[in-house]
């Protein structure tokens, strides 16, 4: 168990990748950084940060970094950046950087969570799957 850290932008379909990943992990916490302050977030779990997207890179870092600080134990967290912009992505990347986590890059797959730090991902996935690539 780990923390996830994801981004969630605008477009149902990166929202519904996110929930699903959320489902799919037994995560110590959830953080959802998005930059609508309505956001109730995925999951009851989840703590939702809203963030200030008028702001510029690093600014919007500082800001992502002041949050997020003192609430994650781990030495590292799972981070998750289908959804949003790439700004939002640089912030994210640089708040957690700057706050001395190390990350591992996380998505979903046919429903089981891939690691996507790990070199041979795609044949990890395919054996746990059983399937054959020729």
């Amino acid at each position: 168990m780990s923390t996830l850290i994801a981004c969630v932008g605008e477009g149902k379909g990166t929202r519904s990748h996110v929930a699903r990943l959320i489902k799919a992990g037994e995560w110590n916490q959830v953080f959802l950084i998005t930059k609508d302050s309505t956001e109730k977030g995925i999951t009851p779990n989840n703590r939702v940060i809203a963030i200030d997207m008028e702001k510029k890179i690093p600014e919007l870092a500082e800001e992502i970094k002041q949050k997020l600080k003192g609430k994650i134990l781990d030495t590292e967290v799972a981070l998750n950046l289908v959804s949003g912009s790439g700004k939002e992505h640089m912030s994210i990347l640089a708040a957690v950087l700057k706050l001395g986590l190390g990350i591992r890059l996380v998505s979903i797959c046919n429903d089981q969570i891939v690691d996507l730090s790990f070199e041979d991902w795609e044949k990890k996935l395919a054996d746990e799957l059983n399937i054959k690539n020729e």
